[in-house]
């Protein structure tokens, strides 16, 4: 339910009277206000699950490339599918099944995950990459520079490439979809 179908819904319920404004679904496709997962929290469920299912990909794909299962791996920065991409894409279209494209609301979820897309293929891959430069830098040192007894080598894996960001969009506007036309 839209905020402006909320508030004519309190509204008419304060006078007494119906509103058919207040409906139980919104305009774009019927996703129920208290819609399944999350405690009815249609967005969180979604953006949740997204998360879940990018993560156990990223966990397959190492089991088969690496034949050992690790399940520290689930929470690692860098994988086959941006899990952080899926999750805010996910946010996005569950609030614009909820809410509606023309909503303030999905507006907001939209530049953020637009933000959190462009760090991971941006900034965080790029960082990335200096810190292996970094690490290669250091490891060329002589065994007797002052800097190798107090380094210990950079994360290297901080981000995504831009075709794995797009996988991890891909995946959480697919899972919202289909979460929305389940409920």
């Amino acid at each position: 339910m839209r905020s402006t179908d909320m508030l004519t819904a309190a509204g008419a319920a304060a006078a007494g009277t119906t509103s058919s404004t207040a409906s139980v679904t919104d305009l774009a496709g019927g996703v129920p206000a208290a819609a399944a997962g999350a405690g009815g929290n249609f967005p969180l469920g979604a953006a949740l699950l997204a998360f879940a299912f990018a993560n156990f990909v990223n966990i397959l794909s190492i089991w088969l490339k690496e034949k050992r299962w690790d399940a520290r791996k689930f929470l690692i920065s860098s994988g086959v599918i941006s899990s952080l991409s899926a999750t805010v894409a996910s946010l996005a279209v569950a609030v614009g099944q909820q809410e509606g494209a023309d909503s303030s609301v999905f507006a907001l979820v939209l530049v953020f995950a637009a933000v959190v897309m462009y760090d991971a293929s941006g900034v965080r891959f790029h960082t990335g990459r200096q810190a292996a430069l970094l690490n290669q830098i250091v490891s060329d040192l002589s065994p007797e520079h002052p800097i190798i007894s107090t380094f210990r080598p950079l994360r290297e894996f901080l981000g995504h490439s831009p075709f794995q960001v797009f996988a991890g969009a891909l995946v959480g506007c697919t899972v919202s979809y289909l979460m929305g036309k389940s409920v």
